[in-house]
């Protein structure tokens, strides 16, 4: 029974190391695409920030990296933003989701571009981002005061936004400290400002296949609606 209990450790660590390896060849091929077309990118979520909300709608920003952006997906209506809309839709609440999601974006891409989304008064701001800083080896020091500089410019715009922090996780062979210091940099943060927390985005998601697109790490259609139930525990009681 023993033997039994450690196999499927070792295999439940594996396949986890495969998702993340994936995960880093991933991001780094994106981040480079990434600093090309961030400014068309940043002009094109100014219009649509602008032009698909009502004067009565309430906004919430879903500001991250390729999980938030649907990457992989043939209609990002299936991301997990799309589905949060479709659940405050049916409860017939104002709130319109804006998904400004970037592909192989950073905290420090996050940071410089955060000021041009946030034309808008933003009533609940998610902030998923850090989990390719961990993967490139930024500095988790760097990573940290990123994140707080984005906190601290959506608080600056507009102080009674709701913040909603989402957590990641590095796998064990990066280093015990440094996993465990990148996966307190996130609650702490959360602790610090007072914000909501998702301790890991990608729970129940990351590295089974069968909820994973064909290159192992972003979630397919299924991936993703059980990223948005992760969000929606958080979310709903803030509606």
């Amino acid at each position: 029974m023993v033997l039994i209990h450690q196999y499927y450790a070792v295999r439940k660590f594996l396949k986890f190391c495969y998702f993340i390896s994936v995960l880093f060849f991933f991001s780094c091929g994106n981040g480079a695409k990434n600093e090309n077309n961030k400014e068309d990118i940043i002009a094109t979520e100014s219009e649509e920030v602008s032009t698909s909300t009502t004067d009565t709608d309430k906004i919430i920003l879903c500001f991250g990296d390729s999980i938030t952006a649907g990457f992989g997906l043939d209609d990002t209506n299936n991301a997990y933003p799309a589905l949060l809309q479709s659940k405050i839709d049916s409860l017939g609440l104002d709130y319109t989701v804006i998904n400004s999601g970037l592909s192989g974006e950073t905290s420090a891409g996050g940071r410089s571009r955060v000021n041009w989304v946030l034309n808008q008064e933003v009533d609940i701001f998610l902030l998923e981002l850090g989990a390719n800083d961990g993967l490139r080896g930024v500095p988790l020091s760097e990573t940290r005061a990123n994140l707080q500089a984005i906190i601290d410019m959506v608080r600056e715009r507009n102080p009674s936004t709701k913040i909603i922090l989402a957590g990641m996780q590095l796998p064990p062979n990066m280093g015990e400290a440094y996993t465990t210091e990148f996966k307190d940099i996130f609650s702490e943060l959360a602790e610090k400002n007072n914000t909501d927390y998702i301790p890991f985005i990608l729970e129940d998601v990351g590295g089974i296949a069968e909820l994973n697109q064909g290159d192992g790490i972003h979630p397919n259609i299924e991936g993703h609606k059980i990223v948005a139930e992760n969000v929606w525990t958080i979310l709903k009681p803030m509606l």
